[in-house]
């Protein structure tokens, strides 16, 4: 099991977005980070999170499961369409940004309490709906029967 650091001891000369862990500096790079796991439930209940090309085998009854046996095109798909509603969330937020700051700078300074009844349409209306819509996308994500080897 990993052995994580104290925070104070992770911003010696590593910078504050690196944990130590088992000796080796852990960076925070998104764009270098591999793929979210899939989760393995073996026939006899046991669950695991298993990175996608790995093998798992079952503390419980010693089978063994193959992710490579999940078509990587399929996979692949699911992680863009993930990826692709979180850019979608990202985007609506500069282009609201990308409007209201001209307006408070260039036409009026008083237009800057705006921003909370912006801000509360974006919690309120916005970002449950941003949810429901990603949660019904994962819903309808393909579901993998796998084989035990």
């Amino acid at each position: 099991m990993p052995k994580l650091t104290l925070a104070s001891d992770a911003f010696n000369r590593q910078g504050p977005f690196s944990l130590p862990i088992d000796g080796t500096p852990l960076t925070y790079n998104q764009i270098s980070m591999g793929r979210p796991p899939i989760m393995v439930t073996c026939d006899c209940g046991e669950t695991k999170d298993v990175p996608y090309g790995e093998r798992w085998e079952c503390e419980r009854c010693g089978r063994r499961w193959n992710t490579q046996q999940i078509p990587a095109e399929e996979y692949d798909g699911l992680l863009r369409r993930m990826r692709r509603f979180r850019l979608e969330v990202l985007g609506f937020a500069v282009l609201v940004a990308a409007v209201v700051i001209p307006l408070i700078v260039f036409v009026s300074a008083s237009l800057i309490f705006t921003v909370p009844l912006i801000a509360a349409a974006w919690l309120f209306l916005y970002l449950p709906m941003w949810r429901r819509k990603t949660r019904r996308a994962a819903r309808n994500a393909p579901r993998w029967e796998l084989d035990p080897e």
